[in-house]
């Protein structure tokens, strides 16, 4: 298993994690602290099929476009509510931003060093 397989599997648990504890811990209980659950779900289900030495590239691209997405919407939209309105949604997106950072540097490291060794 390679390591942005691996970080794809753990990633999207923890945004899974993450997203359940939130909803319980947040007095208002919407289902939009599920939003973080729904890229992980993602991540880890591209993690799984990449897991196959013949899906891997095809999972990995697809996971980094998640990746990407989360990224983008997880500070994007987190980072401005930080500042404007704090609370635990706002956090929770910074989180997932942060998250699918890290994802999408060991993605980008992993392909670098995928086309070196071909």
């Amino acid at each position: 298993m390679t390591t942005a397989v691996r970080t794809a599997i753990i990633s999207g648990v923890l945004l899974i994690l993450w997203s359940v504890v939130s909803y319980f811990i947040s007095e208002s209980r919407s289902f939009t602290a599920f939003i973080p659950a729904i890229f992980g779900v993602l991540l880890a289900i591209c993690g799984v099929i990449g897991r196959s030495e013949g899906a891997r590239k095809h999972a990995m691209h697809a996971a980094a476009v998640v990746g990407l997405l989360g990224l983008l919407g997880g500070f994007g939209m987190g980072l401005r509510k930080v500042f404007s309105e704090p609370g635990l949604a706002a956090y929770s997106q910074v989180f997932l931003g942060i998250v699918s950072l890290v994802f999408l540097v060991t993605c980008i490291r992993s392909f670098i060093a995928a086309r070196r060794g071909s």
